[in-house]
């Protein structure tokens, strides 16, 4: 099969990767089967509609699903291509689960054809490609998937990370760069002239392994440079100096570029992958160790800075401005700013309210305590303590009359004060 003969794909996982890609290949002309085991997602994208928040994905979906190009079901259908897009969570030990892809890759088995491309797209740990081979091998003996001697096999599997930021994936999905790893190097060009059918940037091909790899270490870097910022941000509230004016100074520095401090690292990808590196390698990977351990002790700085605040100044009441692991978007998976909120909540309860507007309720574990979503002019109207967790361009906008006076807690460096910047000295 040519890749000018692919007209059907199959995408398994309808969530933050899946669905923009499934509805991007429908929009260019590609039958699009999106399979999920989650019966409300299947409905909501069946009638045209989403269930996760990402710029211009609504109306791509609608006019997919009205064309008849998208559709959303239970079960895999035959399709010429077969993408992988489900979860892999992390176990309480840390440790990478990877029983989605495998059931993933077990329920397409029947209906795999010879010259039939499967694509992995979820972040895996290292091998992961060669077990999903394994898998359909084994289910389909009367194909040919271990190849020698150079031979074309019957099916082609290979491993394609997505590396798209929330709230700008249908535009990256298209404009970045892909890699690309086959199993074998006749994967890696098949896969390869798929992906050139509807992406811009370039599509480079590399060996499985190497490609689960690339993944896992595009988000440990990320990890380990803002652990340094983290770091940096505690050892500047020690020696009593302001972080952002170091930071900002010592960037202009030609060889140096400090990432922004936070409350901690949130998302599926940067707080969760280099766990993936440290379960492969658990004595080599000191670096990334250390830095996971920095972010996930830097939500428990932020509370105990919080909670004294709260102790010294029983009266008042607590803003936190921000739920979502980053900014301007609905977000919530492994963000610290939840983390932090549903600790504060258990201390303090109605002393407690929350200003997220991307999200239309609070998480059950916080609302549970008697904490209150508000908007950002009740709570700022009515809290002696403001925490600023997420940096929302709608709260980078709060002139500094609105704030009332009150205490602020800032973990993002949006409200400083212009008098000390370093522009300014």
């Amino acid at each position: 099969m040519k890749n000018q003969d692919i007209s059907s794909v199959c995408v398994l996982g309808l969530g933050y990767i899946g669905l923009p890609t499934a509805a991007l290949m429908a929009s260019r002309g590609l039958r699009v089967m999106g399979v999920d085991t989650n019966p409300e997602i299947v409905e909501t994208v069946g009638r045209g509609s989403i269930h996760i928040t990402e710029a211009d994905l609504d109306g791509l979906v609608q006019k997919c699903v009205r064309s008849g190009m998208l559709t959303a079901h239970m079960a895999p259908e035959p399709a010429d291509v077969f993408i992988i897009a489900v979860p892999t969570p992390l176990s309480g030990n840390r440790r990478p689960i990877v029983d989605h892809v495998m059931s993933a890759a077990r329920s397409i088995a029947p209906h795999i054809v010879r010259g039939s491309l499967v694509i992995i797209e979820s972040t895996c740990p290292i091998g992961t490609t060669e077990k999903v081979r394994d898998a359909i091998a084994r289910a389909r003996p009367d194909l040919n998937l271990e190849i020698e001697n150079g031979a074309e096999p019957d099916v082609y599997i290979a491993y394609c990370p997505e590396r798209v930021l929330p709230g700008r994936i249908l535009m990256e999905l298209v404009q970045n760069d892909r890699c690309i790893g086959g199993i074998t190097a006749f994967c890696s060009a098949r896969a390869r002239g798929f992906y050139e059918l509807f992406v811009n940037g370039r599509c480079i091909e590399t060996q499985a392994r190497t490609a689960e790899m690339v993944k896992l270490t595009e988000n440990a870097y990320r990890d380990t440079n803002i652990a340094f910022a983290n770091e940096l941000s505690m050892i500047c509230d020690d020696v009593d100096v302001d972080v952002w004016d170091v930071i900002e100074l010592a960037n202009r520095h030609p060889r140096v570029s400090i990432l922004r401090p936070g409350p901690g690292v949130g998302g599926h990808c940067i707080a969760v992958d280099p766990w993936f590196i440290v379960d492969a390698a658990p004595s080599a990977a000191r670096l990334i160790r250390t830095s996971r351990d920095v972010n996930d002790g830097k939500a428990d700085y932020v509370f105990d800075r919080i909670n004294l605040l709260m102790e010294d100044y029983p009266e008042y009441r607590l803003a936190c401005l921000g739920l979502t692991f980053k900014a301007n978007v609905d977000d919530l998976r492994e963000s610290p700013a939840v983390e932090i909120v549903e600790r504060l909540a258990k201390e303090y309860g109605p002393r407690v309210s929350v200003v997220e507007p991307h999200i239309k309720q609070l998480p059950v574990n916080i609302a549970r305590f008697g904490v209150r979503k508000a908007t950002l002019d009740e709570a700022l109207g009515e809290a002696g303590i403001v925490a600023v967790l997420v940096d929302h361009e709608a709260f980078a906008r709060v002139p500094t009359e609105r704030r009332n006076g009150a205490i602020i807690y800032d973990t993002r460096g949006i409200w400083r004060d212009p008098g000390r910047s370093a522009r300014n000295h």
